[in-house]
């Protein structure tokens, strides 16, 4: 993996008080207006972090997402690039481990949820009342604003209904692309986590259940982007094999030392009030 950091001339001395990370597989055609957006949102929080993590793209992206982070100086901001396609667990659990802030975020590049929701999965974490903030379409679908297909909706409540029946998460959402971690509670987690394609938060969020940390899921808004990779049928059977490897890996204890490090993490104070731009 090669990395290439931009932004402010003296990295070292900075601690950004977020870090939002945007995975990228063959991104080219909506990076400009979405980096450009993340880069001007984050411009007005001191000290915030913008990490892209190319997936192994076979298309422009790497070149087009040097152009938009070459162009703005006011956020620090770093290019990761995994050799080949990993999926985008792995890619988005790169990101976060490379995260310098204490709270790592991670959005989708289509920005389906727009950034200036940010401030809802931060502001429970900075209150010290969660240890992950996640996005969630479920909970007031009055927030869609573009609804997917009906195909596509209904199978994502199916989805939905399969890993709380299977995993006992009391969560109506796990797929939304807009999460944030306090990264000292949520770092074991992902340093043993396996799963790098669709049910990489399924995975995340069972473990972290498991280990006592305090979820918190919430509504926000959302639209539908056409271009979306997903498969209905392949990642239908994909999400049935990663749910059934999630409670294997489970049984046989795979998880057991990052429950084992979580349990009994606690909040830390309060460094700096975070204010939305």
């Amino acid at each position: 993996m090669s990395t290439r950091q931009r932004g402010v001339s003296t990295p070292q001395v900075v601690t950004p008080s977020v870090s939002v990370v945007i995975p990228a597989y063959n991104e080219a055609h909506r990076l400009p207006r979405s980096l450009g957006t993340v880069l001007e949102y984050l411009s007005g929080v001191p000290g915030s972090e913008l990490i892209v993590v190319d997936d192994g793209s076979m298309d422009d992206t790497v070149h087009v997402a040097e152009q938009c982070l070459d162009g703005c100086d006011r956020v620090f901001s770093r290019l990761l690039r995994t050799v080949r396609n990993r999926g985008k667990g792995h890619a988005v659990r790169t990101g976060l481990l490379a995260a310098r802030a204490s709270i790592g975020v991670f959005t989708d590049a289509d920005l389906s949820t727009p950034i200036t929701e940010l401030p809802k999965l931060l502001d429970p974490l900075l209150r010290g009342e969660s240890d992950i903030a996640f996005g969630s379409r479920a909970l007031d679908r009055r927030l869609i604003g573009v609804h997917q297909p009906w195909l596509r909706e209904t199978a994502g409540r199916v989805f939905n209904l399969v890993v709380r029946a299977s995993t006992g998460l009391p969560i109506w959402d796990t797929q939304c692309g807009f999460k944030a971690f306090r990264m000292s509670a949520c770092r074991p987690i992902l340093e043993v986590a396996t799963i790098d394609r669709f049910g990489f938060d399924v995975e995340w969020l069972y473990v972290a259940y498991r280990a006592g940390l305090r979820l918190r899921e919430i509504p926000v808004r959302w639209n539908h982007c056409e271009g979306s990779t997903v498969s209905l049928r392949r990642d239908s059977l994909r999400l049935i094999d990663d749910i059934r490897l999630i409670r294997q890996q489970a049984a046989t204890g795979v998880y057991n030392r990052a429950i084992d490090d979580t349990v009994g993490t606690t909040v830390p104070r309060q460094e700096r009030n975070w204010k939305p731009a």
